[in-house]
């Protein structure tokens, strides 16, 4: 989905925080001796205070982007970094020492728990805070303005890219969107910096060591298994990028796309090529074969924001979850203010350790728009289930985990939902319908998986050097070739900055959460199936009212991060590993489909 990628847990600057207190006044005194059972109970005492007021700052400077917010924003980012910097100082004393399981996870996520790790000195943690602030406000309040003087923000800029079929409008507002991002490709590099900086004051190499280590195992272990997880899907998405690159190029003409090698970035639908189903209507296998306009029936049934986001809602609680607090409505943003800037990009907030969880997106009403609202709504049960865990268990069994949860949801939305809430109408079961909807999902899951994978690598690349400042465009395009098979439409050079035109990268995000989502959502969906007793093909299972299934979905939410992921993986599947195969299985019809449909094609690039 276009907005697939909006998942985020908090802000920039809060993500970065495990915990957050009231700043340098919490170091500890060398002479006062704990254990380490007591230091984890007072560094979340300490810790409250801070956390909400992080929280609360982020937030006005994301819905009222002002030079004042701007400023509010970075001084609690400052606070939020210092206390940072001294807890994880206290907690290296304990590492070796004797002490429970639970203290000893509760030390190591301490240890790892930051995606922005503040270095000891003070001017540096001010400048890494007011860094971060500055990049992502620069890249919510961006627009732009063509040579007739007509300004577009990034919302209107993605509506062209998706429902537009004129090759140089298309071309003029990807290009136009990543005039943005140039202005603080300076800035990032110096993040670069001071991040890097920061994880060796943590023990690690660099923030790429320190990314890669927080997943209950080795660095260069994890990077193994992320890369076997691609292998294992990557063979689909080679058919899936054969079969599109043939239909664009029917749509375009060959001398525009070239019936081999790669696509051109600007015509698969959205603003980053992430995700393709926005161009359904090019690649649909048997036309109009079984109704998919989830976006004429919203519009038609005059939903509302509202209305879509308590539809999400009675989506989880069908499942014997609970209904969502009063103040989640009365505090959340899902619509874009006409009086002032805010960063779209939607997100979900803990803002006071589960008593107080928003959503904020600019919600339009069209089918990608209500599927990023369940997205969202998978975040705040995550929120609402582990409420009751000590504060340092607050997350999810990783952050793959976090964003797994409410796409899962998503893949029960099946036609006979859909058709049972009124937004498709009557569908006449058939393989040509089958194929259909199975290419518009994976026009969004598949698409997807190639550039889950491929954000990070880049980020880790930057990170460790490999990929030198002077070659940050060069190496981005390199990747984006690579794994996606997609070419820029006009020349690129280092005066650009096109990683910086996608949101996680201004606002340091870690992407390889997405790309194990994507993989698990399949993984979780089999085993809510099977313990539904749904017996049939995995595509059309839908769990929505079986409260056996959402029994063991809301167990496992209740857990955060109390245990290593793999036990939460077990309580949940029965595995205790991520595994692609349930991709496959679930697309068993269309894989087969597609390798005959290509067959004496070119494919791969």
């Amino acid at each position: 989905m276009g907005g697939i990628m909006k998942g985020k847990i908090i802000t920039s600057i809060v993500l970065a925080l495990l915990l957050s207190a009231c700043g340098d006044n919490v170091t500890g005194d060398a002479e006062i001796k704990e254990t380490a059972k007591q230091f984890v109970a007072r560094i979340q005492v300490e810790g409250a205070v801070l956390d909400e007021e992080s929280s609360a700052a982020q937030w006005v400077r994301n819905t009222y982007i002002t030079p004042d917010t701007a400023i509010l924003a970075t001084k609690a980012g400052e606070r939020s970094l210092a206390f940072q910097s001294s807890m994880v100082k206290q907690a290296q004393q304990f590492r070796g020492a004797e002490m429970d399981l639970d203290t000893e996870r509760a030390i190591e996520l301490m240890l790892r728990g930051s995606a922005a790790p503040a270095p000891n000195d003070a001017a540096l943690r001010s400048e890494l805070s007011a860094i971060l602030t500055e990049m992502e406000g620069q890249y919510g309040a961006g627009k732009y303005c063509n040579a007739e003087g007509q300004c577009r923000e990034l919302q209107e800029l993605e509506s062209v890219l998706a429902q537009s079929r004129d090759y140089d409008e298309l071309l003029d507002v990807w290009q136009g969107w990543r005039q943005v991002s140039p202005p603080y490709r300076k800035e990032y590099q110096r993040f670069v910096e001071i991040g890097n900086q920061g994880a060796q004051d943590f023990g690690y190499n660099n923030l790429a060591d320190l990314w890669q280590g927080g997943y209950d195992m080795e660095s260069d272990v994890f990077v193994d298994e992320s890369r076997r997880l691609w292998d294992e899907v990557k063979p689909f998405y080679d058919e899936l990028h054969c079969y599109v690159r043939g239909r664009l190029s029917e749509t375009y003409g060959a001398e525009k796309v070239p019936n081999q090698g790669l696509i051109p970035a600007h015509l698969l639908g959205n603003m980053w090529s992430q995700t393709w189903d926005n161009i359904y209507d090019i690649a649909e296998p048997y036309s109009g074969v079984a109704s998919l306009d989830v976006t004429a029936a919203l519009v038609e049934q005059g939903y509302d924001e509202l209305q879509m986001t308590q539809t999400a809602e009675a989506f989880f609680t069908s499942l014997g979850l609970p209904s969502l607090p009063d103040s989640f409505y009365k505090n959340s943003m899902i619509k874009k203010p006409r009086d002032r800037n805010v960063v779209c990009h939607a997100s979900a907030w803990d803002i006071d350790n589960g008593n107080d969880p928003r959503i904020k997106q600019c919600v339009e009403i069209n089918e990608e728009q209500f599927g990023t609202l369940h997205h969202e709504l998978g975040h705040i049960y995550y929120f609402l289930m582990y409420k009751d865990q000590p504060s340092v268990f607050k997350g999810g069994a990783h952050d793959g985990f976090h964003e797994a949860i409410g796409d899962t949801i998503q893949l029960s939305m099946t036609s006979a939902y859909l058709k049972k809430k009124g937004l498709i109408g009557e569908t006449v079961e058939s393989y040509e319908a089958t194929i259909n909807r199975q290419m518009k999902m994976a026009l969004q899951k598949i698409a997807f998986l190639p550039f889950g994978k491929m954000i990070d690598e880049w980020l880790w690349q930057v990170f460790s050097g490999e990929i030198a400042p002077e070659d940050y465009n060069a190496g981005w395009w390199r990747l984006r070739q690579e794994y996606q098979g997609i070419a820029p439409p006009i020349a690129r050079s280092e005066a650009d900055f096109d990683a910086g035109a996608k949101y996680h990268i201004p606002g340091n995000t870690p992407y390889t959460r997405y790309f194990l989502s994507f993989i698990m959502q399949f993984q979780f969906h089999k085993a809510l199936c099977d313990a539904a007793g749904f017996e049939g093909p995995l595509h059309e299972c839908s769990i929505y009212g079986n409260k056996v299934a959402g029994k063991k979905l809301g167990d496992m939410l209740a857990m955060g991060q109390s245990k290593p992921w793999p036990e939460a993986m077990q309580a949940m599947t029965g595995q205790r590993g991520m595994d692609g195969s349930a991709i496959i299985d679930y697309f068993a019809p269309l894989n087969t489909w597609l390798k005959d449909k290509n067959k004496g094609q070119a494919c791969g690039w």
